[in-house]
């Protein structure tokens, strides 16, 4: 049984710095949102991902509140408030008690994480692990290049190339994985300045370098429990690129208007084949 208003409503699985981009430009565009998380996030982008509010209680980025919330029901007050509703779902159990207009995949999991058509009246998968007309009505491409942000209607997005996207010549250098499990201890924050071989942090007694020298673009936070391999920081090395941190990515940016763009044209051949 649908016991929830879903008129208008649009559920977003994911809330990283990705999945965030997309979720402020649905919801400034008059969408109401619903974020799905897991219960230890693993965005490093934190200043601007809405995931921030599974371990803060809230999350603002570029002026848009998230609000974590335990029930479904709990939706439709933030809703009147113009505020977005996170709650705690990797599975999408809610789904059971609403039926959105839309369904967006931006968990960026490089696989398929078990969304297919039937969850909502037009779905939406990005990147690698979803075909288009299969498991879901449109791909959006996340690989940076001619094609970012492309609205695919048949068939998948480009395969993961593994390597990280390119800044001011740096790609694969400005990314750090995590070289053996532990809980994390930061000692530099998103924001702040760091020299080449400069201690980032510490998993159990073994520090991280830097890599490169730039700014902390993003970082897990004290406390996690990495996992071999995790990815765990990242450094922009572009001069004054600080501000950057508090904002949404030109990539988050490409990739929000294509998911517009496919629920726009989703939903309009949707009512001219009932027509």
């Amino acid at each position: 049984m649908r016991r929830l208003e879903s008129r208008g409503v649009v559920v977003v699985r994911g809330g990283g710095d990705i999945a965030s981009g997309t979720i402020h430009r649905l919801h400034r565009c008059g969408f109401r949102l619903l974020v799905l998380e897991s219960a230890r996030p693993t965005a490093i982008r934190r200043s601007v991902a809405f995931s921030e509010a599974v371990s803060q209680g809230e999350a603002t980025v570029e002026g848009v509140r998230a609000v974590l919330i335990t029930k479904l029901s709990q939706a439709g007050e933030l809703w009147a408030q113009g505020e977005i509703p996170l709650l705690v779902d990797p599975q999408a159990h809610c789904l059971a008690e609403l039926y959105p207009d839309a369904l967006v995949d931006a968990i960026l999991a490089k696989k398929n994480r078990g969304s297919h058509r039937a969850m909502a009246a037009v779905t939406i998968g990005l990147g690698p692990g979803f075909s288009a007309g299969e498991e879901v009505d449109a791909v959006i491409e996340t690989a940076r290049g001619h094609d970012l942000g492309r609205v695919i209607l048949q068939g998948p997005a480009s395969a993961n190339s593994g390597i990280p996207g390119e800044i001011n010549g740096f790609t694969t250098e400005r990314v750090v994985y995590a070289s053996l499990g532990g809980t994390l201890r930061v000692r530099r924050q998103i924001g702040e300045e760091v020299i080449q071989g400069e201690t980032l942090a510490w998993i159990a007694d073994q520090p991280v370098p830097a890599p490169i020298s730039g700014v902390v673009r993003g970082i897990l936070p004290s406390g996690f429990a990495v996992r071999p391999g995790l990815k765990m920081a990242d450094i922009d090395p572009r001069p004054g690129s600080r501000a950057h941190c508090q904002t949404i990515s030109d990539k988050a940016r490409t990739i929000s208007g294509g998911v517009l763009e496919a629920l726009f044209f989703l939903q309009q051949r949707q009512v001219a084949q009932d027509e």
